[in-house]
């Protein structure tokens, strides 16, 4: 077997290598570097779902970043459990070949009780006063003590929110250097999300792409430099690229105004309430999962989606099935965005109804993605004394909300999801060269066919 350390460079593509990227750029002397078609939908648990799994959602059963439990009638978004992902892993595989294997999961998703030797994800402590109180979860559970002394605690608000930057990258790199000093496994999963912050906020043509790549690219560098002195292998990978979008869709407001969705009041604000629902999205960046509580409206819902600007594909069972998302979890219809265009969850029709939580990083109690959380209202006349006064609060013990996020969804500037239409827009795969094809080639590798690749690579001679 050869020591290999995977490195997820989130949003990356072929455009972006360059001169702004001269580390990784450097790689393609003896690497090649192939296009992935991204998995379907291209978000995050998917794609890395079907990395280390070989198969797709209908197998492994992550149909999204989230799904609506039809047992709980209750949408379970960013759930961290392994065991949610039905399908063997490639450490699984790995270790039934060879005994001495092991791994390290740093920050990939699904990461709380996989059958790694070593995980680190990012996980909040909820005190019965109900504050947030931010840390990380750890398998085994003594390197979390051990971690956090060695290079400090993890720069959760870096991670998400309007704060998000490279620190939190530069944490997870440290900690993948870290995990490798101690421990030496034989695969190091690491997940480096900066790119994606900027892309969505700005979108992908933004001048200041170009900062955030010099940025990631010094985090990869350091990288491949210290796993070189190390000899382990490194190969770079990324889950999706990122298109330039001009046009939220809000399908709940749509079925609201059908009368589709069931709204209870609850301390004067709306609150949907999708076990009455007859119909509803959970909406996924460039992906909707729509489920019909109520089967007898399924073909009205339908054509209203199809005549839907911006609206480019509705699946049914039979379209899900050609999709390979034909699964349980999956909405009974399953909508697709064109390129310029993306789905909100918001399901109020007046902002002054929203829900408390829509105004906060809360990424569990939001029946969908919200990219918004990037952002700081910019009608607040001085957000920076609002998150003092919060922080003072909750250093005295008292509960109170950091409600900063805009409602505006047309802030957002870029998304993903769907299959881009140029293949330039695909996630990447960067290996060792086989038969001299070092550099950028032509061929175009399925989701599911990464897997396969990271075997060849850890277990090549």
């Amino acid at each position: 077997m050869r020591r290999t350390a995977v490195i997820n460079v989130v949003g990356l593509t072929e455009r972006h290598i360059g001169d702004d990227t001269p580390h990784i750029s450097a790689l393609l002397q003896h690497y090649q570097c192939r296009r992935i078609r991204p998995a379907f939908p291209a978000v995050t648990c998917t794609a890395q779902s079907d990395y280390l799994t070989g198969v797709r959602p209908d197998t492994h059963g992550v149909v999204g970043n989230g799904w609506y439990d039809r047992g709980y009638s209750d949408v379970c978004f960013w759930k961290q459990s392994n065991r949610l992902v039905t399908a063997p892993k490639i450490w699984d595989t790995l270790r039934e070949r060879h005994a001495d294997f092991s791994c390290a999961k740093l920050f990939w998703w699904y990461n709380m009780y996989a059958a790694v030797d070593y995980s680190i994800t990012p996980r909040p402590m909820y005190p019965a006063d109900g504050r947030k109180v931010f840390d990380i979860h750890t398998s085994p559970h003594a390197i979390r003590h051990e971690i956090k002394r060695d290079i400090g605690n993890f720069p959760f608000q870096a991670f998400w929110g309007p704060g998000a930057g490279i620190a939190s990258s530069r944490w997870i790199a440290a900690a993948a250097r870290w995990v490798e000093a101690h421990h030496q496994p034989t695969l190091n999963l690491i997940y480096l999300p900066h790119l994606d912050y900027n892309l969505q906020r700005l979108g992908p043509d933004h001048a200041d792409i170009r900062n955030d790549l010099i940025e990631i690219d010094g985090v990869v560098g350091d990288l491949i430099t210290y796993f070189g002195e190390r000899s382990v292998e490194v190969v770079v990978l990324s889950e999706y690229g990122i298109l330039a979008i001009d046009r939220p869709i809000h399908l709940n407001r749509l079925f609201r105004q059908q009368g589709w969705v069931a709204i209870k009041e609850e301390l004067g604000l709306d609150m949907i309430d999708t076990g009455a629902s007859s119909a509803f999205a959970v909406a996924d960046h460039q992906i909707a999962h729509v489920y019909v509580n109520d089967p007898s409206i399924i073909s009205v819902v339908r054509r209203l989606l199809e005549h839907t600007e911006g609206v480019a594909e509705v699946l049914d069972e039979a379209g899900r099935a050609g999709a390979g998302i034909n699964h349980p979890r999956s909405g009974d219809l399953v909508v697709v965005a064109d390129s310029r265009s993306w789905f909100t969850y918001y399901y109020w029709l007046d902002d002054r109804l929203a829900p408390d939580f829509a105004r906060c990083v809360d990424i569990h109690r939001k029946i969908g993605y919200d990219p918004a959380e990037l952002f700081i209202d910019p009608m607040l006349s001085m957000p920076q004394l609002r998150v003092f006064a919060f922080l003072l609060k909750k250093r005295l013990g008292m509960r109170a909300l950091l409600d900063i996020i805009p409602l505006d969804a047309g802030l957002v500037r870029g998304s993903h999801g769907r299959c881009p239409d140029d293949p330039a827009d695909y996630p990447v795969l960067i290996t060792p060269a086989r038969d001299g094809r070092s550099g950028n080639t032509d061929d175009i590798l399925a989701s599911t066919d990464v897997y396969h690749e990271l075997m060849a690579v850890i277990e090549a001679e």
